[in-house]
């Protein structure tokens, strides 16, 4: 018996997302190598295939993509894979015995068959040393790293520390080291897990960057421009109105059509960047005397280059604005020119509409003359006929009379149609 209203379909995928991705459960000593490869969408199908055919290559079912992140338990080694907005991340999980070589690689068990065929391009290739040890193992950790200047610091309250010089080897690997102290199996996880989230992250953020550098100069173009239009402005005729209204649209559809390819680099770089900074916090740093820590280094390096970024994106943002008011401007000016020209229109019509009246006005007077004069003719032959006929009329008295009283009623006649065609 159902004693609530059926589950909203969203419901159950909802409430298990925040449970995805959960930390792998490490045991020193341990490696973790990860990859973050760019695919095209056009090979989603191949990389979905390559991940299938290692599966069935280990005698496991063939997995579903539906959630966008599953484990593959390969025996020798543990793959998980992880589809993100801009890159897919292939991270191995490889057990280490007491005869493993100190330079073995995590990737290596993995098929070097199977790696080649994996597509898309590589941004990220890092690797975790996770091994057992204490404090006094540091000294030997850090000169694992030869002469390149290491950054790391005590972690997770002291049960960990954690070493890397971020510099790519040969084999284009940056490597981590991570000594468990006293660091639990979900610890160690979640401390891997972060030390190559801060690596994707970083690479991912820094995207941005040479896309940055490629705006500053036609960003200066830009303003250099949109300068002389706004100075035109001011000096500008009549005539040079249409002409400017369209360098500043071209100028305005350049602008936008730069920002529109940039916004996305831009608005990812700053959400990656927050993630940086937001795994580094997370860790709890504490200093070990003579070696920086992760987000002082970061803060020096990366957070420069984010500003550059930051920096292009707003420039573009405020020059989009100016252009924008400079258009307003610009059409405000061309709008009063209309306005005057209208007016001037409008004064030429009244102009003409009173010299029409006067015309109007000398034509009805000569109208009056002329009807009057045809009128007093006939007047004038009436009488001779009716003179004729023995009727006593002088034709000259008859006309002269007949051309006042004629003329008279024509002004009337007129004055009132006038009035009627002034009503309508």
């Amino acid at each position: 018996m159902r004693t609530r209203p059926p589950d909203d379909p969203q419901r159950r995928p909802l409430h298990d997302e925040i449970h995805a991705r959960p930390p792998a459960r490490l045991h020193a000593p341990e490696r973790i190598a990860h990859l973050a490869l760019r695919i095209p969408p056009e090979a989603r199908a191949a990389e979905e295939a390559a991940i299938s055919a290692l599966a069935l290559q280990h005698g496991l079912p063939a997995p579903s993509f539906a959630s966008g992140y599953l484990w593959i338990d390969c025996g020798a080694f543990r793959l998980k894979w992880e589809r993100h907005t801009e890159y897919t991340g292939i991270t191995v999980f490889r057990a280490m015995g007491p005869d493993d070589p100190p330079d073995t690689r995590a990737l290596d068990a993995v098929p070097a068959v199977w790696r080649a065929s994996l597509p898309g391009t590589t941004i990220v290739y890092a690797e975790v040393d996770v091994r057992r040890g204490s404090a006094d193992d540091l000294d030997a950790a850090i000169a694992s790293f030869g002469d390149a200047s290491v950054i790391g610091a005590r972690v997770s309250d002291g049960s960990g520390i954690a070493l890397t010089d971020l510099v790519m080897d040969q084999d284009g690997c940056t490597r981590f080291v991570v000594i468990d102290v006293s660091l639990t199996g979900r610890q160690a996880g979640r401390l891997a897990q972060r030390l190559l989230d801060i690596e994707t992250y970083r690479m991912m953020a820094l995207l941005a960057f040479p896309v940055a550098r490629a705006a500053a100069g036609p960003l200066g173009d830009a303003e250099r421009r949109l300068a002389a239009i706004t100075e035109r402005m001011v000096a500008m005729g009549v005539s040079e109105e249409g002409a400017l209204l369209d360098d500043l649209m071209h100028l305005a559809a350049e602008v936008e059509q730069r920002d529109a390819t940039t916004r996305f680099r831009f608005g990812a770089a700053h959400a990656y960047f927050g993630l940086v900074r937001q795994r580094i916090a997370e860790m709890r740093e504490e200093r070990i005397p003579g070696v920086q820590t992760i987000e002082e280094f970061m803060e020096r390096r990366l957070a420069p280059a984010m500003a550059t970024c930051a920096s292009a994106a707003r420039r573009q943002e405020e020059l989009s604005a100016r252009i924008a008011r400079a258009g307003q401007l610009l059409r405000a000016k061309v709008e009063v020119a209309l306005e005057r020209q209208n007016q001037s229109l409008l004064e030429s019509m009244n102009r003409r509409a009173r010299l029409q009246l006067r015309l109007q006005q000398t034509v009805e007077g000569l109208s009056i003359a002329a009807i009057t004069y045809y009128a007093a003719g006939l007047v004038g032959y009436l009488a001779k006929a009716a003179k004729s006929l023995g009727i006593g009329v002088d034709a000259d008295i008859a006309v002269a009379v007949a051309i006042p009283a004629i003329a008279v009623a024509l002004w009337f006649a007129l004055r009132h149609i006038r009035r009627g065609i002034g009503h309508e």
